[in-house]
């Protein structure tokens, strides 16, 4: 293979990438999303500085991706922070749990999306939804509500996804990169 050849590839194996090439299109997403309150004192010892801690809030959240083009039909978990960045409010996304390997490599890779391998579901149990997360073989997080007990409007739905958001990209023993961190902020979470 030429070397203009290897340039042009995103990821590897060269003749087998963990991801396609983008852009990705997402269809019928399902979000099923909880926000609780909570002690801000450990928030704060997670909240990478120049972020600050907004509210003491975590919105845990599982979403079903039955049909994305190039990443096939997977399933994501995750905690986002309540956060304020050079006075603009957002989201930090603090970790993501995702069961699908080209998922998690080019929302790594990517999009900055700090994701790993777990075993997120949302399924119907008979009149309710349920959402659980499982971390190796234990159970790390189960959400439950009323199925379609009442519809959420449509304005307020979209502003939860479209917050801006915040994400810390590391590149460790880089000569560039030494003793840094780049950050990286998106209007919304369409990526991978």
């Amino acid at each position: 293979m030429r070397s203009q050849d290897v340039t042009q590839q995103l990821t590897t194996p060269l003749n087998a990438p963990a991801y396609p090439p983008g852009p990705y299109r997402f269809t019928d997403r399902e979000y099923f999303t909880i926000t609780y309150r909570t002690d801000p004192r450990p928030l704060e010892r997670l909240v990478p500085e120049p972020l600050r801690i907004a509210e003491p809030t975590v919105r845990f959240e599982v979403i079903r991706m039955p049909d994305t083009t190039g990443l096939g039909d997977y399933t994501e978990s995750g905690q986002l922070l309540s956060v304020e960045y050079q006075g603009e409010r957002g989201e930090y996304v603090l970790a993501m749990y995702v069961d699908s390997l080209p998922a998690i490599a080019s929302g790594r890779e990517i999009s900055v999306y700090p994701k790993k391998l777990g075993a997120p579901r949302l399924a119907v149990d008979s009149d309710t939804l349920v959402g659980t997360l499982d971390y190796g073989s234990l159970r790390v997080a189960t959400a439950t509500m009323g199925y379609k007990h009442a519809p959420l409007d449509t304005d307020r739905a979209r502003e939860g996804i479209c917050c801006p958001t915040f994400m810390l990209k590391i590149c460790p023993d880089t000569p560039a990169s030494r003793g840094s961190a780049n950050w990286s902020g998106s209007g919304s979470r369409t990526s991978p």
